[in-house]
């Protein structure tokens, strides 16, 4: 794919024995999940927050050279076909409208804006993406962003120009993806999959005025003790958490404006807590950072499900909070494994499922960290 001088991309079609052996070659990228471990929802409020990258799981999108742009749609995310009106509706009620073409789709128009807004010449042909994903939805681990994310990889490498667009930015690139779409969201999820493992981030306002993006700070996940994740199979819609909440910010509800302040110092207490490995003080910065939360949004908005999706670890003595804004749990059991297999069957009797927080490591290659403001 070329950019004319209009700005638009090339449409020339090439044949196979045109295109190089680099430009054959098929490229594939994985991104992952993500825990708010601390601070959430403070990404969007000029605050703090801890987050990982969590490897139990990701979405993947496989970038294949080919002579027309093509965008495939997934088999089962974006169905098109059905066995009846009945099956129809009931996809709608259960998945609502939309897979992950269009997202494909708003990350190709992104991606293309920047490069020419910041004069970066994209040289290659046309090609094929493809999209699979296990991650579950609307458990607030942040799937639409893996997509979207995974994909701007393939990109970076297809038209080998990682190495001019800095890591800090394509958190933003993200997210502005998503916006096309009208998805209301933070930074908070995409930094932690464009670094991938633990990474502490400062959304203070005088960097995100000038320059668009906050501090980040990767951490050691070796900081991080054993934690958990608990998830719903049939969760409740994520996205209808934010709404009052921020207009009530954005209104200057003193009320909230002191709760998100206290949410983003909680980030900060927990970087320390977990630098000297004081795990006692993360339960209470855990247990905390959800009952804050709950004040904020109340128990409607955050529904009966999501709230006993919490209260079951904390029945057995465990921590526990949201991964995000809802459908999904990270737990931390401090006194072991025999409490571990309580939180296990409280799990399993109240119907949610459970599995250790499997922690992915920065991801990040010589090629990205040298793009990093500190590095130059």
């Amino acid at each position: 794919m070329r950019i004319g001088e209009d700005g638009s991309f090339s449409r020339r079609k090439r044949n196979k024995s045109e295109m190089t052996e680099t430009e054959s070659s098929v490229i594939e990228h994985k991104a992952y999940a993500r825990v708010g471990l601390l601070g959430n929802p403070s990404d969007v409020y000029f605050g703090r927050t801890i987050s990982f990258s969590l490897g139990n799981f990701w979405a993947s999108v496989r970038l294949e050279p080919s002579e027309d742009l093509i965008i495939q749609p997934h088999p089962t995310n974006d169905l098109v076909q059905f066995n009846s009106l009945d099956h129809l509706v009931n996809r709608l009620q259960n998945e609502g409208y939309y897979g992950g073409v269009r997202l494909l789709m708003a990350i190709c128009k992104v991606f293309h804006k920047y490069c020419i807004d910041n004069n970066i010449e994209l040289n290659g042909g046309n090609f094929t993406l493809s999209y699979d994903t296990n991650i579950p939805r609307q458990t607030g681990l942040s799937g639409s962003s893996a997509i979207v994310c995974a994909a701007l990889n393939c990109f970076l490498d297809f038209y080998n120009v990682r190495h001019l667009v800095k890591v800090e930015v394509r958190p933003n690139l993200i997210l502005a993806a998503e916006k096309e779409l009208g998805i209301v969201a933070g930074l908070q999820d995409r930094v932690a999959q464009v670094y991938g493992g633990l990474v502490y981030m400062d959304f203070e306002k005088k960097s995100m005025d000038e320059l668009g993006y906050g501090v980040y700070t990767p951490m050691d996940i070796s900081l991080l003790p054993p934690l958990h994740l608990i998830y719903a199979e049939n969760p409740s819609d994520s996205g209808k958490v934010h709404s009052t909440v921020r207009k009530r910010w954005l209104d200057g509800d003193e009320f909230i404006i002191s709760s998100m302040n206290e949410v983003a110092d909680i980030a900060l207490e927990g970087r320390t807590a977990l630098f000297e490995k004081d795990y006692t003080k993360l339960v209470e910065l855990m247990n905390r950072n959800f009952d804050l939360r709950r004040r904020m949004f109340g128990d409607d908005a955050l529904g009966s499900m999501n709230i006993e999706m919490v209260e079951v670890p904390r029945r057995i003595g465990a921590a526990s909070k949201f991964t995000g804004s809802g459908g999904a749990v990270i737990a931390y059991c401090p006194d072991g494994p025999s409490q571990v297999k309580f939180l296990e069957d409280a799990c399993k009797e109240a119907g949610f499922k459970v599995q250790p927080a499997v922690v992915v490591p920065s991801f990040l290659n010589d090629v990205d960290l040298k793009t990093l403001s500190s590095s130059e």
